[in-house]
């Protein structure tokens, strides 16, 4: 039988099966019909599940030890954006699957770019729901090389710490959704290597970069600009044009270097100017926000 809980009751799951490697998931949906045909499903697989009778806060969800969430984003209202993007913010492992109703592209691709990790849309059969949610768990679990001892990457002022999500400027902490440090780590991991675009997308999202999608852009604008005003003397990410992005950290600090000054450039040219000049390749590339 499948338990409903609300935010004040957030013990650990109980389920059948119970053992440490059972699929546990949550499931914040008010469809009776659906919650029902569901339930029965995961009953038969042995996994254990709770139906979320309203949202609950993260560190809520914190406590449930889940390995999945199914939420239908209909039954958050108005603040449906803010407390996905918080949850994903703050539990940036869990695998989270928007299961709602007819929505826009816009929409879709809003929820994704926050941090979910698959959208479906209703109607539609249990089993595509649990095979969604089997394919979100195995690309969580994929990289198994983040442990306690994972050593951080450090790239100029950037230290980068992949067991705790974080990553820091001279000790300070940068404020990144789970979408960006993704983002940050899987170029810093590279080490210099050029990543193009589809595979960084592939890699991100877990699908095949349709042509025509700038989320990749526009993710690395928004890293970029949050690194820029942390650390405004060095450079890190750098564009490729119609390959992708290279993570490399660059002083722009050339005060105390020899620069020779070209003849075709103003007799005023100051060396620091040199900063400057690299920033304007870079302000060519994709303007316009996220949807």
């Amino acid at each position: 039988m499948t338990d409903s809980i609300t935010a004040s009751d957030v013990a650990a799951p109980s389920g059948p099966g119970g053992g440490s490697t059972a699929m546990r998931i949550a499931v914040l949906d008010r469809d009776s019909g659906f919650i029902q045909v569901l339930s029965k499903r995961l009953d038969r697989l042995g996994w254990e599940h709770r139906v979320l009778a309203s949202p609950v806060p993260a560190d809520a969800v914190v406590a449930m030890r889940l390995s999945a969430l199914v939420v239908d984003l209909a039954v958050l209202g108005p603040q449906a954006w803010e407390w996905l993007e918080r949850l994903c913010g703050a539990l940036p492992d869990l695998g989270i699957v928007v299961c709602t109703g007819p929505s826009t592209v816009a929409q879709r691709v809003r929820g994704l770019r926050l941090g979910a990790d698959d959208w479906i849309t209703k109607p539609c059969h249990p089993e595509e729901v649990i095979a969604r949610v089997q394919s979100v768990v195995r690309r969580r679990r994929r990289p198994s090389g983040r442990t306690a001892e994972a050593k951080p990457l450090m790239a100029g002022e950037v230290q980068i710490l992949s067991d705790r999500f974080q990553a820091f400027v001279n000790e300070e902490s940068l404020d990144l959704t789970r979408r960006e440090f993704e983002l940050i780590e899987l170029l810093a991991a590279a080490e210099g290597r050029v990543l193009e675009r589809e595979e960084i997308y592939s890699r991100l999202w877990g699908y095949t970069m349709v042509r025509g999608d700038r989320s990749v852009d526009v993710f690395v604008r928004k890293l970029r600009q949050k690194l820029e005003k942390a650390s405004p003397r060095w450079r890190y990410i750098h564009t490729h044009f119609g390959i992708g992005y290279r993570f490399a950290a660059e002083s722009l600090d050339v005060d105390s270097v020899e620069v020779e000054v070209p003849a075709s450039v103003p007799v005023a040219w100051d060396a620091g100017d040199q900063g400057k000049l690299t920033r304007s390749q870079e302000d060519r590339e994709l303007t316009t926000d996220a949807l």
